[in-house]
């Protein structure tokens, strides 16, 4: 069985979910964003945040800011980094309106705050984040490299080439966003990155399956299968 070095973080804004993922044992980070917040439902983002951290204290967790100019992002990645010791502020790489935020990020890191750059898709964008990143302060770089593969191109390349920037600078390190499959798990440990965030689902899907025979999978898949077609009661003589 290939042992996972990766650490796998969990994604989500339900923490009912959270905390059952943590429960697992593989899990050892949580990340967050507005979408996931919006799909869970959160009302309030104070109070989420602070049932979050009253119930997970010895693992990162990833908030993102809201606000979408540098001044404001400031002012909420400031109030989002003095909730707790574990606290990483999600910074996007960019603006909505393409505006690099690098010149927020060394300001942040230099002043010690723990820092998530997300929305990243290209190597020359992590070349600019980690060149303002200070070192020795924890950080995490996070490439999408799921989204990268829903449009054609390989990320396996591209990741490669990311990690090899993350590791000019002490305490970054690279996150797998966005997995769309299990595999990806397997890709991102045999890269040696750092860090993959999944969902809920992808998570209890690489712990029922690892290790798996896969003759033994061919024959359940086939019961499946008679289960199923014989539930529907069809005949086709």
């Amino acid at each position: 069985m290939t042992e996972i070095k990766t650490a796998i973080y969990s994604d989500g804004a339900n923490v009912d979910d959270m905390l059952e993922t943590l429960s697992y044992g593989e899990v050892t980070g949580f990340t967050t964003n507005p979408s996931l917040m919006k799909k869970a439902g959160v009302t309030s983002y104070t109070a989420f945040a602070k049932e979050v951290l009253a119930k997970i204290t010895d693992y990162p967790v990833s908030f993102e800011v809201f606000k979408d100019d540098l001044e404001g992002m400031k002012e909420e990645a400031l109030v989002l980094s003095r909730l707790a010791q574990n606290v990483y502020v999600k910074i996007p790489v960019t603006n909505s309106k393409g505006e690099s935020t690098a010149p927020l990020l060394k300001e942040l890191s230099s002043e010690g705050v723990k820092l998530n750059v997300t929305a990243i898709f290209t190597p020359e964008q992590v070349r600019t984040v980690v060149d303002h990143l200070t070192d020795g302060v924890e950080s995490i770089v996070s490439v999408f490299a799921g989204r990268v593969a829903d449009t054609g191109v390989d990320p396996l390349p591209l990741m490669k080439e990311c990690l090899a920037i993350c590791r000019e600078k002490k305490g970054c390190q690279l996150l797998w966003a966005s997995p769309r499959e299990v595999l990806n798990i397997y890709q991102a440990n045999e890269l040696g990155v750092d860090i993959i965030t999944c969902t809920p689902a992808i998570i209890k899907k690489f712990r029922s399956l690892k290790g798996k025979d896969l003759t033994e999978y061919s024959k359940e898949t086939v019961q499946m299968f008679l289960k199923d077609s014989t539930a529907l009661g069809f005949s086709i003589l």
